[in-house]
């Protein structure tokens, strides 16, 4: 059986997220930087700035996410942080109406990306790095927890679209939807 380890990222951990990001999807691009902007902001910043980003904020307190390691291995990435620091949830349309906490409450965190190498997807990853993000915000005095997936058992998804998770995990661990978020998300929270 293997060995599953979390912990939140810290600088130590840049290779390793680097190593994820590089296994599948946007990762290399965006650096998980696309919750922390608006999406003009977002579109206009050149790849090399949003990497000189994100290796400042992983060393910050508290951190901005969790890595999960299999045996050692980098296998899976969580962005996790109050939802007043990721800049572009305040700019999400619906998002005030859905929600069911006001969006300048600073112990409201949100989960706002999954990034899991090709070789780990479908082997319950996203299940484990969302209870580490839970017990992470837990730990640093979230109240609520909030996430925003899609529901690919309603509509078809590629891989990409499901970096913000997939409904039915969020529900296992004991989310519950608030409110659709458009025609393909949820708004789905968990009071801690």
């Amino acid at each position: 059986m293997p060995t599953i380890t979390t912990t939140p990222i810290t600088a130590d951990h840049w290779d390793d997220v680097q190593e994820i990001f590089a296994g599948g999807g946007d990762g290399p691009s965006c650096q998980c930087m696309w919750p922390m902007l608006r999406q003009v902001d977002f579109s206009r910043t050149p790849t090399d700035e949003l990497t000189d980003s994100f290796r400042s904020e992983i060393a910050t307190t508290p951190a901005p996410g969790v890595i999960l390691y299999v045996d050692g291995e980098p296998a899976g990435w969580v962005r996790v942080g109050p939802r007043l620091t990721q800049k572009r949830l305040a700019h999400t349309r619906g998002l005030a109406e859905a929600s069911a906490e006001p969006l300048d409450d600073e112990a409201v965190w949100a989960i706002t990306c999954f990034s899991i190498p090709r070789n780990h997807r479908g082997t319950g990853i996203m299940s484990l790095l969302l209870d580490a993000a839970v017990a992470h915000a837990r730990k640093n005095g979230a109240r609520v927890v909030e996430a925003y997936p899609r529901d690919p058992a309603s509509r078809k998804a590629s891989s990409n679209e499901l970096f913000v998770g997939t409904l039915a995990t969020f529900t296992r661990a004991g989310f519950e939807v608030v409110a659709p978020l458009g025609a393909y998300k949820q708004v789905v929270q968990l009071a801690l």
